[in-house]
C-alpha cells in the first residue's frame, strides 16, 4: 500500500494564522480565522470527510485541534503515515461549531507548538460571526 501524505502546499497552509499565534495574539487569531483559514484534521477513513478530534482520556468531551499548516499536524503526530486534512474557511469552521459545540471542551492551535494557543470553542465561535451574519 502506498504510503499517505498530506500536500504541503500554499493550501494547506495559514500564514495569517501561523503569525498570529507566534505573536501569542488571540485578537490576531480571530482576524485569521475569519479572512483565512484553518486547516483541520481528518479521520483516515473511506467515504465521507470527517473531522478529527481528540479527548483526554477522563474526558467527557472533546478537543478540536486547529493548525496552521499541514506540517505543524504532521509534526503532532510523525509516526502516522495517513494525515489527511482540510482547509476550512470562517463559515465551513463556524458551520463545524455551531453543530459540534456541545461535545466541545475547548480549541487548541498548533497544539505541537511551537505557539500553541488554547480557546474556548464559544470564544472561537464568537470570533467567527461577523455583523449581519444571521
Amino acid at each position: 500500500m502506498a504510503k499517505k501524505t498530506t500536500p504541503r502546499n500554499a493550501e494547506f497552509r495559514s500564514e495569517a494564522l501561523e503569525d498570529a499565534l507566534k505573536a501569542q495574539d488571540a485578537a490576531a487569531v480571530a482576524f485569521a480565522l475569519r479572512n483565512d483559514k484553518a486547516i483541520v484534521p481528518l479521520l483516515p477513513v473511506d467515504g465521507p470527510a470527517q473531522v478529527r478530534v481528540f479527548r483526554r482520556d477522563d474526558a467527557d468531551k472533546y478537543m478540536l485541534l486547529l493548525f496552521s499548516s499541514a506540517a505543524t499536524y504532521v509534526r503532532m503526530l510523525p509516526n502516522e503515515t495517513d494525515h489527511r486534512v482540510l482547509a476550512y474557511d470562517r463559515a465551513t469552521l463556524r458551520e463545524f461549531l455551531e453543530t459540534n459545540i456541545g461535545v466541545l471542551e475547548a480549541v487548541w492551535f498548533d497544539v505541537a507548538g511551537p505557539h500553541a494557543m488554547q480557546a474556548a470553542p464559544e470564544d472561537v465561535l464568537e470570533a467567527l460571526v461577523l455583523e449581519g451574519d444571521s
